[in-house]
């Protein structure tokens, strides 16, 4: 039977899970050099932002979710500039939301209510989830737009799918 605390688990999970293909085919495109490069000084590279992104499901769902102990530095997220390549980062994130996706699906409703301290926020399971996927997709798509302006290049995402068509009441 689904209920709507297994209809949120499935729907978070799938929403990371969709996402991280999106972030491989763009790290596909890149250089090495180009995956640490930024567009700016006040912006980040795809290096960094996928370092945060770890940095960030860890803390969230892993620790807080999951009782593994918070060892985050977050600021050290965004210094870093290489000593990962693209096979080493992609698998670290992979990981990452395979862990917390295993954390996730082993949550039952008065988990989800549970309320927790995070970075200083007092959130619910059901909050810490959604401000993980809400995260990763708005990374993910920083990621894609900064690969599309260096690459100049459509990435084919939904090359298969008729996003024009109308929705059947």
């Amino acid at each position: 039977m689904i209920t709507s605390e297994s209809e949120l688990i499935s729907q978070a999970i799938a929403r990371l899970q969709e996402n991280t293909p999106k972030i491989k085919r763009c790290l596909d495109e890149l250089t090495e050099e180009e995956i640490w490069q930024k567009p700016n000084p006040s912006s980040n590279s795809v290096g960094n932002l996928i370092l945060h992104l770890c940095g960030n499901i860890t803390q969230y769902i892993l620790s807080s979710l999951g009782g593994v102990e918070d060892k985050r530095e977050r600021d050290r997220e965004f210094l870093v500039d290489g000593g990962l390549n693209k096979k080493e980062l992609i698998e670290k994130l992979t990981l990452t939301v395979n862990d917390a996706a295993l954390v996730i699906r082993r949550l039952d409703k008065e988990d989800l209510l549970r309320i927790r301290s995070v970075q200083g926020y007092n959130l619910s399971a059901i909050g810490i989830i959604i401000h993980v996927v809400e995260h990763y997709s708005y990374h993910t798509g920083q990621i894609i737009f900064w690969t599309k302006l260096l690459k100049d290049k459509d990435l084919g995402f939904y090359a298969n799918i008729d996003l024009n068509k109308k929705n059947v009441i």
